[in-house]
């Protein structure tokens, strides 16, 4: 068992607390790599949904007029039927008097089954050339259109034109539209129609080596000699005159089941089979014409339930093994995102007027905040003049515990101040000493104790006290001179419990720094007034906060419960019956993380503490009386704006993302402007309140793509840890020591 040394330099086995710390670390690693797979299956789902409906990469182009010299003259005059048996190009034609019946660019959930209606209706079969893109999405129309008795065939999988596309890309597209068909229907087909074609004569020198190389596959590639050109919608009477081919020749006949508004061709159908059946037609599949030309007589006359209830059509193949599985697969994962990214769109409406609903609550409810607490006639009360204790937790603060003593040392109220060592190994308690001796601080006390985390410091330093109210700041934090008179003015007021100071980043010159110091003046201290003004505040920051001792004493001081006990206390105090007010103009400046691995950790703390907290209090939704005032309204807001809206924020940006590649990039990146627009003027205010530099601003853009992600991928953490179970204890974040006093740091 690993042993740690004790404040007093004696070995001693690790205390519950710290083995169960230990297993909590070691649970971690599992827990990112959840946290990592949702998102990587959420960014899976979108990308597959955007596959199948955007045609990937957008590639509309189509050939025309492209030279045919490398095709045979057979095959340009032949028929519409091509098959390559014995490595030999070879056309076929429909037999005389019958019709070869074929749609594409199906299945569509509307006009599908209306065609399959009419097919039954009059017992007449027909050849389906389908886009795997649709079947993948409408797999039980592709059931019902085989168990019907029609054939399929391979329509590719995005509609692309294939003579622009690369043989990898070629390739993809029939497997993934045979994938789909076998998951969809449990077959594979042999029939292949290349999109954007026609007759035979119009092969071309690019497209001919894509018919050959399918041709040496087994494909038989279908092509038409009379078009309906239903897609003109030129009115019934022109589709059906348009389909008849000369009196007494067979045909390939071209319809659509897809691909647009399709009323015209449903209701030309009918006419059109009434007609030729008075002509004496029948009508076949394309594997049927192509049997009975070959003296196979093969009986298709009708929809005598084939495929699922059945025989198989000539041209189906019966899907099996790994094909079968795989395509069984994507058809479920495709079922997963046509389910999932309308909940998601839905999921990001609802964030959407959240955010800005929060954005329009805050720049109200803080300027009033401002001009309620900034007019001249503003008193708390009479003014608080009586000392006051400062407790300072500290461990292993030797690069801060110095600058932080310092900036205790000008201040104008008067304090005691209070360092508890919490187990530090570093020499932090003989640096404070030394610190108070040089300052000549003679109301310094230092306080040792055994590692037991920071509820405990603070506890003790509450304990120790001296006086009614106590200070609370972090070792890495120093006071501008006016602080602690500023914060302890509310006190005046006896409803007031606890007051929150205004915490700020010191080290705002680096790129990180720059970044939390948005964060900080945005979205803590703007977000404070608007609590304030609510009545609901739900946390006192931890590097600068003052309480009525008593009132600490009264809920059972500092927690261990949770990570985030300023949270925990503060919510704690609220449900105690105590009022907790925002105090601007005391100001404080804390050292911010300085890599992102320890920004990482620190708010990994901060949002799962937050969540513990909310978790522990939940029974303050029920609470009655003044006390319930934070459960009326703190509770639904923390839980909605930190929670919910963070969790779902990243939609924003998925969607972003998923809009600029699949639907309209110019649309999309304006609408993320707009939002972008919407927070900057947010911080601008923020930091009109605050007096601070608006040159900070210009890295807003950068943190919305780069920092804001990172935000979002810690609270995803958070949940799955909160989802899992798992507890840490107090961290300790790597100081430089590097904000020094308030007169040194330029606002």
């Amino acid at each position: 068992m690993t042993t740690t040394t004790s404040s007093r330099g004696r070995r001693r086995a690790p205390t519950r607390i710290e083995r169960a710390a230990g297993r909590a670390v070691a649970l971690q690693k599992p827990r990112v790599i959840l946290a990592a797979l949702l998102l990587l299956a959420l960014t899976s789902v979108m990308l597959l949904d955007g596959y199948l409906r955007a045609e990937v990469g957008g590639d509309q182009r189509v050939r025309t007029g492209a030279s045919s010299s490398e095709v045979p003259d057979s095959v340009l005059d032949g028929g519409p039927i091509l098959t390559f048996r014995g490595g030999q190009a070879t056309t076929v034609s429909v037999p005389d008097k019958t019709i070869a019946l074929t749609f594409d660019d199906g299945p569509d959930p509307t006009w599908t089954p209306k065609v399959l209606a009419v097919l039954a209706k009059y017992d007449v079969p027909g050849t389906f050339f389908l886009v795997g893109s649709m079947v993948s999405r409408h797999p039980g129309i592709v059931r019902d259109l085989v168990r019907q008795g029609n054939e399929v065939g391979i329509h590719t999988f995005t509609h692309v034109d294939l003579s622009y596309q690369s043989d990898a890309r070629v390739r993809r597209e029939i497997t993934q539209t045979q994938l789909a068909l076998a998951g969809a229907a449990g077959i594979t087909t042999t029939l292949f129609r290349a999109p954007y074609s026609s007759e035979t004569n119009a092969i071309d020198n690019y497209s001919w080596p894509v018919y050959e190389k399918l041709g040496e596959e087994g494909y038989t590639s279908v092509f038409v000699d009379t078009d309906s050109d239903d897609w003109k919608k030129p009115g019934v009477s022109k589709i059906v005159r348009w389909a008849t081919p000369e009196d007494g020749k067979g045909a390939s006949v071209l319809f659509h089941d897809a691909g647009g508004e399709r009323s015209q061709t449903i209701a030309a159908l009918p006419e059109y089979i009434e007609k030729m059946k008075a002509k004496g037609y029948t009508f076949t599949t394309v594997s049927g014409a192509l049997e009975e030309q070959r003296g196979g007589a093969r009986a298709v006359g009708g929809t005598g339930g084939t495929g699922g209830t059945g025989g198989l059509q000539a041209a189906h193949h019966r899907a099996t093994g790994v094909t079968l599985y795989e395509g069984e697969a994507l058809v479920a994962a495709v079922a997963v995102a046509e389910w999932t990214v309308p909940a998601l769109s839905v999921g990001l409406m609802v964030v959407g007027v959240a955010v800005l609903g929060r954005f329009a609550m805050m720049l109200v409810l803080a300027r009033r905040h401002h001009r309620l607490r900034n007019r001249r006639r503003f008193s708390w009360g009479p003014a608080v003049t009586r000392p006051v204790s400062v407790i300072v937790p500290a461990y292993n603060e030797k690069e801060c515990i110095a600058n932080t003593l310092e900036s205790l040392a000008r201040s104008t109220h008067p304090i005691e101040v209070l360092v508890v060592d919490d187990g530090s190994t570093d020499g932090t308690s003989e640096i404070a000493r030394a610190a108070a001796d040089r300052l000549g601080m003679r109301n310094v006390r230092i306080v040792r104790q055994e590692n037991a985390g920071k509820p405990a410091a603070l506890n003790h330093g509450v304990r120790s006290a001296r006086h009614d109210i106590v200070v609370m700041m972090d070792g890495d934090t120093v006071f501008e001179p006016d602080t602690v008179r500023q914060l302890v003015q509310p006190f005046a007021d006896p409803r007031v419990g606890a007051v929150a100071g205004n915490a700020k980043v010191g080290n705002r010159d680096t790129l990180i720094g720059a970044w939390q110091h948005i964060e900080y003046v945005m979205g803590f201290n703007l977000d404070r007034r608007m609590y304030d003004l609510l009545g609901c505040m739900p946390t006192i920051p931890g590097a600068v906060g003052a309480f009525r001792r008593e009132a600490v004493l009264e809920v059972g001081g500092m927690s261990e419960d949770t990570l985030a006990e300023d949270t925990d206390i503060t919510i704690a105090l609220h449900r105690a019956g105590r009022q907790v007010v925002y105090q601007e103009h005391a100001r404080a400046w804390t050292e911010a993380p300085g890599s992102l691995k320890q920004l990482w950790s620190q708010r990994y703390r901060w949002s799962y503490g937050t969540m513990q907290a909310l978790w522990k209090h939940r029974r303050s939704l029920t609470d009655r009386g003044p006390s319930g005032r934070f459960g009326r309204v703190g509770m639904p807001l923390v839980v909605l704006f930190q929670v919910v809206t963070p969790v779902f924020a990243p939609l924003i940006d998925v969607f972003t993302v998923y809009s600029m590649v699949f639907v309209d990039f110019r649309a999309a990146l304006l609408a993320w402007l707009a939002v972008l627009g919407v927070q900057l003027l947010c911080a601008a205010y923020a930091f009109r309140l605050d007096r601070e530099k608006y040159r900070y601003l210009l890295m807003m853009p950068l943190q919305q793509l780069a920092y804001r992600q990172m935000m979002y991928l810690v609270l995803i953490h958070s949940c799955v840890t909160a989802l899992t179970g798992g507890r840490l204890r107090w961290q300790k974040l790597k100081r430089t020591g590097e904000v020094g006093t308030p007169a040194g740091v330029s606002s």
